[in-house]
């Protein structure tokens, strides 16, 4: 088998999203589906114009107006879309890693693989599903999550579309050096409605429950009616694949085995400043957020969800600037509180709900695997200690290291001059991937 290091760049050069084709000396091909979003947010969409009722947002636009008003211009007609017009979120493709060899019929079971998050190309995982394909003889879904990958406009991975928008963050922050053009995009969106985070799985959620109905049911073109669906999570992706399983939407996920790399975390303990991710402060808003006021809006004030002095007024006070409220200190709109919703919020903190989220992953018992790396400081494997129970965790989690460096946004570096470690290691994980999956 080719290395993985040299796999790499030839599969990078080889992809072109939307482009069906055969992959260069494998068995594989890639083929592209067309998808169609039901819309199914934790927001009524009905109501977007307006701000929803049901959780007190305004339309979530790309950039604000205020932010545009710092950068001395008035913001472009797309700049000030809201998030439910961003039309690339809605409709899109995916790819299919399938044996080649299987083109002529359906298949009976498949693999879904989830990525990171602030992902905006499919580069780094394409060896990865090539593997998986190969190993398990099984085809390989690769899923774009809400807003990521081609589900987000081009500008917002553009450096020449961003610089102004930089300039403007690293100016309110004293040039915080955790601030780049690759976390720029979703730190601004994120600082102006933490709430998006959820919004985002949300709707990746519904459309998963859409996927997986499509395929079970055989409407899907490759695959029979009853297909058995695993999943491939990474990153932030175990965590929308926890909440899937939890949710477990019309039984759909009842069977669904779970494979998670750099992943698995309770929300607290992810540390998610990263140059890749997120900024410091967008991801400390984040964090105040889904710990002191995701699930409490209706009984917390309005100015106990702004955070600590020490945050310019611009940035405290975005509750004030972008929802439909009173003037007054009324407690602020609740969610729809369903599986989905119930499902996250055991997710967030490990001592609330610790008694039944334990008691759900222990009863996964041979469903869930997983492979956590020990200098993975956003993931770290307390944190899956933390979500899964100690039990679970050191019976179905390894805890694994490399002799080279890596970070989790790079646990495979293809610029390291340990070839030989990088390539066994990338050997190691996956194999262990597939003969569970298998």
């Amino acid at each position: 088998m080719t290395p993985y290091d040299s796999r790499y760049k030839i599969l990078d050069a080889h992809f072109q999203l939307g482009a069906n084709c055969r992959l260069p000396d494998a068995p594989v091909q890639i083929l592209f589906f067309k998808f169609e979003s039901p819309l199914a947010t934790g927001f009524n969409a009905a109501s977007a114009k307006g701000g929803s009722k049901r959780t007190g947002l305004a339309p979530l636009g790309r950039y604000s107006d205020a932010e545009a008003s710092v950068e001395g211009r008035v913001p472009a007609k797309e700049e000030r879309l809201p998030d439910h017009e961003i039309r690339e979120n809605f409709s899109f493709e995916y790819p299919v890693f399938i044996p080649a060899a299987g083109k002529a019929f359906k298949f009976e079971e498949c693999i879904l693989l989830l990525h990171g998050l602030n992902e905006r190309s499919w580069s780094k995982y394409l060896p990865w599903a090539e593997s998986l394909c190969l190993d398990t003889g099984k085809p390989v879904i690769l899923f774009p999550i809400a807003f990521h990958m081609n589900r987000a406009p081009n500008d917002w991975s553009n450096p020449r579309s961003l610089v102004n928008l930089l300039n403007i963050r690293r100016d309110q922050y004293d040039g915080d050096r955790s601030i780049s053009y690759a976390n720029i995009a979703l730190s601004a969106r994120i600082s102006k409605h933490p709430e998006r985070f959820y919004l985002s799985g949300r709707q990746t959620w519904a459309d998963l429950t859409a996927l997986f109905e499509g395929i079970k049911t055989g409407r899907h073109p490759l695959f029979k009616e009853g297909t058995d669906i695993d999943i491939f999570a990474y990153s932030i992706g175990a965590l929308l694949s926890q909440v899937a399983l939890m949710a477990n939407r019309k039984g759909l996920f009842s069977d669904a085995r779970l494979f998670m790399f750099c992943g698995g975390s309770i929300f607290r303990s992810m540390q998610g400043i990263s140059r890749s991710i997120l900024d410091k402060p967008a991801f400390e808003q984040l964090l105040h957020y889904y710990v002191h006021v995701f699930g409490n809006e209706s009984q917390i004030p309005l100015k106990s969800h702004i955070l600590p002095e020490n945050q310019t007024l611009r940035e405290s006070q975005f509750f004030l600037e972008n929802q439909v409220i009173s003037q007054s200190n009324e407690p602020t709109p609740f969610w729809k509180r369903d599986n989905a919703f119930n499902a996250f919020l055991k997710m967030i903190t490990p001592e609330r709900f610790r008694l039944e989220r334990e008691k759900f992953f222990t009863g996964l018992g041979e469903r869930i695997r997983g492979i956590a790396l020990a200098k993975d400081t956003v993931i770290p494997y307390h944190g899956i200690e933390e979500a899964l129970g100690l039990e679970t965790s050191r019976g179905s989690i390894q805890l694994l290291d490399f002799p080279f460096d890596y970070t989790h946004e790079t646990p495979f570096p293809i610029n390291t001059k340990d070839t030989f470690s990088l390539n066994r290691a990338f050997r190691d994980i996956f194999s262990r991937a597939a003969d569970f999956l298998g």
